[in-house]
């Protein structure tokens, strides 16, 4: 299966502005971590580059001092006492550094892990929540495994951003200005060289950057068709072994997978090419520091001292250490660019179908349904439905038949409001749905599907899933109505991962149950026998016609028989009613119908 889906791209030039804008908004939910997190961090940066010009204080008004005193005491044969509390005070501020740095690191480590993981829930909910709520159609385009590595894969790496990848980018950034700063104060010349080295680096960083992007991209959009590949063939695993497609399906895959060990190697080397690339350019400008500044310090020339040439040893290999942290946070936000976009592309999808402003909810409805002049299609060019007239009547049961894929099941989801008219309206009790919430009338809407799908959970868990106060009684009594006496006594039994424990007929009258328990004013079944084998349908017809007794039912079937109590039965071609009567009316008339129902006694004998 092929989405159809487009995610949102950020094609501009600086396309990770807008993504770590909207990432940025999560982070800002815990505040009460977020601030000890960013000072922490800031903390760290600014001691880290502190510890060099300690460094060259120590060298240079302690050690120097020290060797040239002891040097000309020595000369002049006298003894010499070094200045222990010099040495002690120094180590006191060594150590209260380091002190500051224990701390930091604790605290940005910690928060930096519960930011993480609140941000990753809340990610996880607002798509889930999202995917609830997104309308049919939506559905209709998107293929499962798609969805599935949403909200796995994509969320574990944009979460990864928004934590480590910022403790990176703000510790880097701080100690990148807190060094430059220390040493054009010290030596402007010494600081001139290592600086002229950056912009080298910028120039084959923004490459590999672009480089990273564009096969993260693709290594993304790959792995979202494998996982619905897999998703697909591994639901499908009866279907490859009775048509001997075993063989085919692994080479479908085997060829997708060697896509994406392409294009991931490709990204993955071009992430890896930032840390030599820093490494080397970090060298050359510790050596030019050596020469330069160990030939101003010889020539007693700019006031460059031992201790100054020391630290700016150190600054010129601890600047690039900040840079090679920030490639990193690069390469990082590059991968997970391309999540984030399918992230937000489903956070920020349109739902469709919603309540408009200022709706009111339904009360009890009576279950009156009108379409009046209803136009419907799924693509433009292709109408489903034109000019579509048809009442049903409060109380009144009424069938749907005719050859597939000619608008019966698209009549059905229109009144349960799984898609909306594209024109005319529907009506409830002669209010058009769409001025009412969807929840008020959905509440009052019991639909039985054709394939039946249970939870995980027990028997009573899944029929209680749509009325969670209805008593265990209540259930039985259901049960027994709609001729499934057996599951009264299995009812804290589980069903296994979507019912598969049960049979399917079982796993049906389950269904049935679900819906029934609720007593919904409005019924609809589409094809809801039709996975149940005759014998089953036999038991659960009767229990059928008395629930639909006093409430309106729309009822979709292939099989003739199971509809023939019904007040009417509507056939439908190409859109449109050709025949419509109860079952001896049309029986009489000898047409579709006829033919149709005959057809299929004689098959049936």
């Amino acid at each position: 299966m092929k989405t159809t889906l487009q995610d949102k791209t950020f094609e501009e030039k600086r396309a990770l502005a807008p993504f770590l804008k909207k990432l940025f908004r999560y982070s800002l939910r815990y505040k009460q971590w977020l601030v000890p997190f960013v000072v922490a961090t800031v903390a760290v940066a600014i001691v880290e580059a502190l510890m060099p010009l300690v460094w060259l204080h120590f060298i240079d008004h302690l050690i120097t001092p020290e060797v040239l005193a002891y040097k000309e005491a020595s000369a002049a044969g006298m003894p010499y006492a070094t200045n222990g509390w010099a040495f002690v005070g120094y180590g006191a501020v060594y150590l209260a550094l380091t002190a500051i740095l224990v701390w930091g690191v604790f605290v940005f480590i910690k928060y930096a892990g519960s930011i993480q993981e609140h941000i990753l829930y809340d990610m996880r909910k607002d798509m889930f929540n999202k995917l609830q709520h997104l309308s049919f159609s939506y559905y209709d385009k998107a293929a499962m495994g798609w969805l599935i590595s949403r909200i796995t894969s994509d969320t574990d790496r944009v979460a990864e951003l928004i934590s480590w990848g910022l403790l990176s980018l703000i510790w880097g950034l701080i100690m990148i200005l807190g060094c430059f700063v220390a040493m054009f104060i010290y030596s402007w010349q010494l600081g001139l060289i290592v600086f002229a080295t950056i912009p080298l680096l910028l120039v084959f960083s923004i490459k590999v950057r672009m480089l990273v992007l564009k096969y993260s991209r693709k290594a993304r959009k790959i792995n979202s068709e494998m996982t619905a590949n897999y998703n697909e063939h591994v639901n499908g695993i009866e279907v490859n072994k009775i048509s001997v497609q075993e063989e085919r399906a692994s080479q479908g895959f085997y060829k997708m997978s060697k896509r994406m060990k392409r294009v991931s190697f490709r990204a993955a080397f071009y992430s890896a090419t930032y840390t030599p690339l820093v490494v080397m350019v970090g060298s050359i400008a510790a050596a030019l520091v050596i020469y330069a500044g160990g030939s101003y310090t010889m020539a007693g020339a700019t006031g460059i001292t031992l201790g100054t040439l020391a630290a700016f040893f150190g600054y010129a290999r601890m600047i690039f250490e900040p840079i090679l942290d920030i490639s990193r946070f690069y390469a990082l936000a590059q991968n997970s660019l391309s999540a984030g976009e399918r992230i937000f592309s489903l956070i920020e999808e349109e739902i469709e179908i919603k309540d408009a402003a200022g709706t009111s909810a339904y009360h009890t409805i009576k279950g009156e349904v009108q379409f009046d002049e209803v136009d419907f299609h799924y693509l433009k060019d292709h109408p489903i439905l034109e000019n579509f007239n048809l009442t049903i009547k409060a109380g009144e049961s009424v069938a749907l038949v005719g050859p597939t894929g000619e608008g019966k099941s698209t009549i059905a989801s229109l009144m349960c409001r799984f898609y909306e008219p594209v024109g005319g309206s529907v009506k409830i009790d002669g209010i058009d749905y769409r001025k009412k919430t969807l929840h008020s009338f959905r509440n009052q809407l019991g639909v039985i599907l054709q394939t039946p799908h249970l939870f995980s959970g027990t028997v009573i868990d899944n029929i209680r899933y749509g009325h969670q106060e209805a008593s265990e009684e209540r259930i039985k009594m259901v049960l027994k109505q709609i001729g499934a006496e057996e599951l009264c006594e299995r009812l804290q039994e589980e069903v296994g991962e979507e019912g598969g424990n049960l049979s399917i007929g079982e796993k049906q009258l389950i269904s049935f149950a679900r819906v029934i328990v609720k007593d919904p004013r409005i019924l609809v079944m589409d094809e809801a026998t039709s996975s149940v084998d005759v014998l089953v349908e036999a038991r659960i017809q009767k229990g059928i016609d008395r629930l639909m007794q006093g409430r309106t039912s729309l009822i979709i079937a292939h099989r003739l028989s199971t509809i023939k109590n019904c007040d009417r039965i509507l056939v439908i071609q190409k859109g449109k009613v050709v025949e419509e009567g109860s079952h001896d009316a049309l029986m009489a008339l000898r047409g579709f119908y006829y033919q149709l129902y005959t057809r299929q006694s004689r098959n049936v004998a």
